[in-house]
């Protein structure tokens, strides 16, 4: 039986009412503010035949609870999943799926994604096509009897393309497929895919709902009743689940991701303005250099850029002070990437091409420093002398 958390609580409160709430009046015992971290593998029965509602870990715990209520409230779902890790979490979604199915992913996302299908599930009988998914034409041509679901990011990874959920989630109810949404890059605070018709959303929870660097975390939520009694089988039978002083610090992150999103916007915004007008930047790919899709409520704060110089680009993060040259995205410290040899290496070098992921091209997580200094930063690494 899936686990129903009540979405209807708090229900016509602004979200970042709802973020700051996250975890609050969750342990009415003792009225603490802060859940407090369940640290414990098992869970004593009063008597025989009956339970605290928590015996072993793996099936629930306290903590991981007060988070699967909050993120389920943010989604608005009455369905969420806790995970070890955002991989853990596409990984219990392909759970979902039986020998012979195909799926349809977008062609421009995560690399691991790409990996976890390349080198893991393609073992088991699963097939996919790679579509470019702001195509509705494109996606209702890779459908085959076979197909069972179609998996996108928007904006997508790393050339922030945007994908009109609604249009293919209509589209998949037409064919019978799920829509699955990666909406890690929007998180619920600006994108709510489930609003537009999806019937999964993926979270890497490391990324910006926890926010600051320090914790692995995925999450899964639905509103389909049938999915969520799925999920729940595969998430205490396969056992990735989220340890409780992780579950902790995502509801602390959490707290603070509306201001922290809300600073980063603003950030990115202007680095992408000046960066547009650089020299030594042949283009800028960010959302708010264009007219908005009305499903998000802002342009996130991820950007990428490519240089005229491909030597510079090698070399350019040498030169950085403040920005940290590092994988993952999303914390409150700003990170640069180069996907060609990071996050994307594995994808064939003539799909990489295809998609514009080059030598020349960085991709840029902002975080919640002064702008100016951000802005200096780069100025000093694109002027540097090699």
């Amino acid at each position: 039986m899936n686990r129903k958390f009540g979405s209807g609580a708090g229900r016509g409160r602004k979200i970042a009412t709802k973020l700051v709430q996250s975890g609050v009046k969750f342990d009415t015992d003792t009225g603490a503010v802060s859940v407090p971290i369940y640290q414990s593998a098992t869970f004593a029965h009063p008597a025989p035949g009956k339970s605290t509602g928590y015996d072993y870990a793996r099936m629930g715990n306290p903590t991981r609870q007060a988070l699967e209520e909050a993120l389920a409230a943010l989604d608005g779902c009455e369905s969420a999943f806790a995970f070890s890790s955002g991989m853990a979490a596409i990984m219990a979604v392909m759970l979902l799926f039986e020998t012979g199915d195909h799926l349809i992913f977008g062609e421009d996302l995560y690399g691991g994604t790409y990996r976890l299908m390349d080198w893991v599930l393609s073992k088991f009988g699963l097939t996919v096509s790679y579509v470019d998914t702001t195509n509705l034409a494109a996606v209702a041509s890779a459908v085959t009897p076979k197909t069972r679901a179609v998996l996108l990011e928007t904006p997508s990874n790393p050339n922030l393309k945007i994908t009109d959920i609604a249009a293919v989630a209509a589209l998949c109810r037409k064919k019978r497929i799920l829509t699955v949404v990666d909406n890690t890059l929007m998180t619920p605070y600006l994108q709510r895919p489930l609003s537009l018709g999806a019937d999964l959303v993926v979270y890497s929870a490391t990324k910006y709902l926890g926010g600051h660097n320090d914790l692995l975390a995925g999450a899964v939520l639905t509103a389909n009743p049938r999915l969520a009694d799925e999920l729940t089988v595969i998430q205490q039978a396969s056992g990735p689940v989220l340890a409780p002083h992780d579950a902790w610090l995502l509801l602390r992150g959490l707290k603070t991701l509306a201001v922290r999103m809300d600073r980063q916007q603003e950030n990115a915004q202007y680095l992408a303005e000046w960066l547009q007008k650089h020299r030594a930047v042949e283009y800028v790919l960010y959302p708010g250099l264009h007219e908005l899709h009305p499903q998000a409520d802002g342009p996130g704060a991820m950007l990428s850029f490519t240089l005229r110089d491909g030597e510079l680009a090698k070399h350019l993060m040498s030169g950085l002070e403040i920005i940290t040259f590092a994988e993952s995205l999303g914390g409150v410290e700003s990170l640069i990437t180069y996907p060609y040899l990071q996050t994307h290496a594995d994808l064939p070098e003539e799909t990489k091409k295809r998609l514009g992921i080059h030598e020349r091209l960085l991709r840029l997580s902002v975080g919640i420093e002064h702008c100016e200094d951000l802005q200096a930063d780069l100025e000093r690494a694109l002027g540097q002398k090699r």
